[in-house]
């Protein structure tokens, strides 16, 4: 098939380069040119693991192509798909006006029965506003659809390739039909719904996966409490198959580019609706007040902040990418440095903003600014950041930090070595030496 996608960020771009590999002609379109020139050498702005290989084969192969010409994508293509930023309003709602600008810009250019998909993560009713926003510049007839995804950032390219279901939401028959053929190459489920509960889909699945990690963080504050250790309560309840083992994952809260958006968006959704007495409001604020009270915690054992040396091992939001919007630094290290203490930042891939503005990476503004002249350092190596500290707090669970060795980094004075993510075994790392904090631990 001939395929636009429109937007190359993290979805467009993996999505654009899977489709590729599939045989299928693919145009990448985005208004930046100079993102664009990037991208036809191979070069992503953003860390993830196999995709730049995979974008320099499908170019080779002649089967991917990228430009900012709007009639030259558009007008070859049977299947455009949107793949453009959603971000959160101040209110919490999906901010849409990237995804309607691109209904304005594709409609001239559509050829006839040509399928429109969102791919963006928007609100149901979305799809109805947008296509009335089409109608009003061409006369081609189209068709919707709605085929969100659900990758995790730093394995888009194996998540794309083995999902564990492909979710096509349309009301039209030979669309779902066009748009299953296009994904056969999976071989995995495909489930057709109406457009409405695709996007609903979407919006619970990362709800739910929030709602588990918000979960598990309020039963570790009780184990903090009475002397039980969350590590063998979610080995006991992960035996439940009503349960499952997965996805907990007790620690600073949830972060990323999806989770908090995605929560607020739904939570606002549905004060929009009417449904103001919504469990997902309270997640919000619960995950957002997280890391301030584990940190006020952690004060009081170690006997404050103030004239501490404090290594932060890891800036992103997660492992295996250099993503840090709402990311757990962005509010650790303002916090750190608001009490007084000096910082030093390590992580493999992530980089700490020269000028210290962090805006961009959060939603919730944190304690305060982080300037230039301020007291943090971001350095290259674990051992430049751990040498002679006083706390050490292992915040993401890279692999250079769960395997690094800190028996030897261990100095003669007083040391706290703070384990955000319960990723070190408290016996051992209390004969290396140091004085051990973890969660519900």
């Amino acid at each position: 098939m001939n395929i636009c996608i429109i937007g190359t960020g993290f979805v467009g771009v993996v999505s654009a380069s899977v489709y590729a590999s599939f045989g299928n002609t693919v145009i990448g379109l985005d208004i930046d040119p100079q993102k664009i020139e990037k991208l036809k050498h191979g070069q992503v702005p953003f860390f993830e693991p196999g995709l730049s290989d995979l974008l320099l084969e499908q170019q080779k192969s002649g089967n991917l192509h990228f430009t900012t010409d709007y009639s030259l994508a558009v007008s070859q293509a049977e299947v455009v798909f949107v793949a453009v930023g959603t971000p959160s309003t101040s209110t919490g709602e999906a901010d849409l006006k990237y995804v309607f600008a691109t209904a304005d810009s594709i409609a001239p250019f559509l050829q006839e029965n040509a399928i429109v998909v969102i791919k963006s993560t928007v609100p149901p009713g979305t799809l109805t506003q947008y296509a009335e926003r089409v109608k009003t510049k061409t006369q081609a007839q189209f068709f919707m659809a709605s085929v969100p995804e659900f990758l995790r950032e730093g394995s888009a390219v194996a998540d794309t390739l083995h999902p564990d279901r492909v979710l096509i939401g349309t009301t039209e028959p030979e669309v779902a039909e066009k748009l299953t053929l296009l994904h056969q190459p999976l071989q995995t489920q495909i489930i057709h719904t109406s457009p409405e509960s695709a996007q609903m889909a979407k919006y619970s699945a990362n709800a739910y996966l929030a709602t588990r990690i918000t979960f598990i963080n309020q039963i570790a504050d009780l184990c903090e409490k009475n002397g039980a250790d969350i590590e063998e309560v979610i080995q006991a309840i992960g035996q439940d198959k009503r349960i499952g083992s997965q996805y907990w994952y007790p620690g600073l809260g949830y972060g990323g580019s999806c989770f908090p958006k995605d929560v607020k968006e739904l939570a606002a959704y549905a004060n929009s609706i009417g449904e103001t007495n919504n469990v997902l409001i309270k997640i919000n604020e619960v995950n957002e007040q997280r890391i301030e009270k584990i940190l006020n915690q952690y004060e009081q054992k170690i006997g404050g902040w103030l004239n501490k040396k404090v290594a932060v091992l890891g800036l992103s939001f997660k492992p295996e990418t250099n993503d840090m919007r709402e990311a757990p630094s962005i509010k650790i290290i303002p916090y750190l440095l608001s009490k007084g203490a000096q910082v030093l930042g390590f992580d493999p891939k992530a980089e700490w903003p020269v000028n210290g503005d962090i805006s961009f990476f959060t939603a919730t503004p944190p304690v305060t600014t982080v300037s230039p002249d301020s007291s943090f350092t971001q350095v290259n190596t674990i051992n430049d950041a751990v040498r002679d500290v006083d706390v050490i707090m292992c915040v993401i669970e890279w692999p250079e930090i769960t395997s690094f060795d800190f028996s030897q980094s261990k100095s003669a004075k007083t040391q706290w070595f703070v384990d955000t993510r319960n990723q070190f075994s408290p016996k051992e790392v209390t004969a290396w030496g140091y004085n051990y904090l973890g969660i519900g631990r």
